[in-house]
């Protein structure tokens, strides 16, 4: 019997650094082929190498929709696939539970990180996610369950970097922008989309996610973020009016923020900044509700400017509490408003929960307001979710509490999980 590459010291090194040779080696391959690759053809260059060095039957990446609650195929019409739905499918696993779910295809459940039977063929949804913002899911159909479990790892780090080729190739396609449509978005919905950060991200100190509602037809709420080594700096906006101007106004408004913030202004001078950019413009006619936050990393010091209407509700050790702020003028009403910052402590822990007044104010069928009291017990029952799904799972308690009643707002949640350093 010949023996075991093990059998020996010197055998079992050779074996195993011809083992981490081909791994290194089909890894680099994987992401030179995504580099090299025209923007618009990243997943023929995916589904090649994975064909090629990992004997793939078949692959297809899904972008979940503006609404969250379908992953879109990226093909070409007229040749599509049908859209997945994010909750109740093998797809749907891998992109809520953010890790890769093994689905056997003759027989067996599957499941996180099984390999199912050596003999059946399988199929693998990897999350496809970047820093957090969760884009979507790579599936791999492969000959069997034992291959599978032996490349698990390496097809979740391909996902990765196909991510990351993803976020940088909608600078310079359309393709991407457009598989994640379930239905048109309006001009105004466009532009808000546009203007966002993203809609989840992750860093050791945090995690963060956000949803607007109606997905496609959004006018005037807003949220944006930014983070360096030691601050994260956080916004949530509601601006006046419908349509169009609405949007417009919320650009505004936020590239003035921005700009301020880029400039190292603290936080009050950062909403005088654009307060006085909108009444420029607006001469008050038009103004915009902000709540700003910046917290410092290392402690968890949080200065905050209330400028209007959006709530922040604070869930620690259990109990939920409106945070109570200093109310102040919205941006843009008067020339030349002075801002105060307010300060308090977040500790590893917390769950901050920020809603605008198109969640807060919900109607019934019978007119009575979604208030303080529905979404506590709303921040109650999703309080075992992670961050990214918190603002998805509230709003659609939000569509049970409206019942058939057509929203006559936008419904914006943003959820923050403090864990500090």
């Amino acid at each position: 019997m010949p023996e075991e590459p093990w059998a020996s010291h010197r055998g079992f090194k050779d074996w195993a650094s011809t083992i981490v040779t081909t791994i290194v080696n089909r890894l680099v391959t994987a992401e030179r082929a995504l580099r090299t690759a025209a923007p618009h053809q990243l997943l023929d260059a995916v589904r090649r190498v994975l064909t090629d060095q990992y004997a793939a039957d078949s692959v297809e990446l899904y972008l979940a929709d503006y609404g969250l609650t379908v992953l879109q195929p990226v093909s070409v019409p007229p040749h599509t696939l049908q859209p997945l739905p994010v909750h109740n499918s093998p797809a749907g696993r891998a992109f809520g539970a953010q890790e890769p779910y093994v689905e056997t295809l003759s027989g067996g459940s599957g499941g996180s990180g099984d390999s199912g039977d050596s003999g059946d063929g399988v199929r693998v949804h990897l999350p496809v996610t970047v820093r957090g913002d969760r884009l979507g899911v790579l599936t791999v159909t492969l000959p069997g369950g034992e291959h599978a479990g032996g490349c698990l790892g390496e097809l979740a780090e391909i996902a990765e970097v196909l991510g990351h080729e993803v976020v940088v190739a909608e600078r310079d396609t359309d393709v991407y922008l457009q598989a994640r449509r379930r239905d048109r978005l309006t001009l105004a919905a466009e532009m808000q989309w546009q203007l966002l950060p993203g809609r989840s991200c992750s860093r050791p100190e945090y995690e963060l996610g956000a949803q607007l509602e109606p997905a496609y037809a959004i006018f005037g709420d807003n949220f944006d973020w930014s983070a360096t080594a030691d601050r994260l700096s956080l916004y949530v906006t509601n601006g006046m009016g419908e349509g169009i101007e609405a949007s417009l106004l919320t650009n505004l408004a936020i590239n003035a923020l921005r700009n301020a913030r880029r400039a190292g202004l603290p936080l009050a001078d950062q909403a005088a900044l654009a307060d006085q950019a909108v009444y420029a413009h607006y001469r008050g006619r038009c103004y915009l509700s902000v709540l700003m936050l910046d917290i410092e990393l290392a402690t968890g010091r949080v200065r905050a400017v209330d400028a209007g209407s959006p709530r922040l509700l604070r869930l620690r050790r259990g109990a939920v509490e409106l945070m109570p702020f200093d109310a102040q003028l919205p941006l843009g009403m008067f020339e030349e408003t002075d801002y105060m910052a307010q300060e308090f402590v977040v500790e590893p822990g917390d769950r901050l929960v920020f809603v605008s007044d198109g969640v807060y104010d919900a109607a019934s069928p019978g007119g009575e307001a979604y208030g303080a009291t529905a979404l506590a017990r709303a921040i109650q029952s999703t309080r075992l979710l992670r961050a990214a799904e918190v603002p998805r799972a509230v709003l659609r308690e939000l569509s049970g509490h409206r019942g058939r009643t057509v929203p006559d707002d936008d419904a914006l949640v943003v959820c923050l999980d403090w864990r500090g350093r």
